[in-house]
């Protein structure tokens, strides 16, 4: 059973930084690409960033140069450095990662609130 856990989120100023864990158990995390989605109330979850086992980022264009993904493999945890915050960045930011084995299944932590407003 894989069990994905987020912490960190929380209310910062417009232009101020926060940065997310995400620690995951029951998975061989090295082997899985991982990321963050997140949903605005009243919107659609969204793509915010996804990574490779080897390290390869994709980013959506909305944060592209703003936010920065980590892992350490080391401590199955991945990191999410949120920088230049927006007030359009609140949302709920939930993790993710995906199973390296057919049917590559997708595991989703419970969400952590983030508020940016001044």
């Amino acid at each position: 059973q894989v069990q994905l856990v987020e912490s960190g989120g929380g209310l910062v100023q417009p232009g101020g930084s926060l940065r997310l864990s995400c620690a995951a158990s029951g998975s061989r995390f090295s082997e899985n690409a991982a990321g963050w989605s997140r949903q605005a109330p009243g919107k659609q979850r969204e793509f915010v960033v996804r990574m490779t086992s080897s390290g390869s980022a994709t980013y959506a264009v909305s944060v592209k140069g703003r936010f920065t993904m980590s892992r350490d493999d080391a401590k199955n945890t991945m990191y999410l450095q949120m920088d230049s915050l927006e007030p359009e960045d609140t949302a709920v930011y939930y993790c993710f990662v995906t199973d390296s084995t057919w049917p590559y299944d997708d595991y989703w932590g419970q969400g952590t609130q983030v508020t940016v407003s001044s």
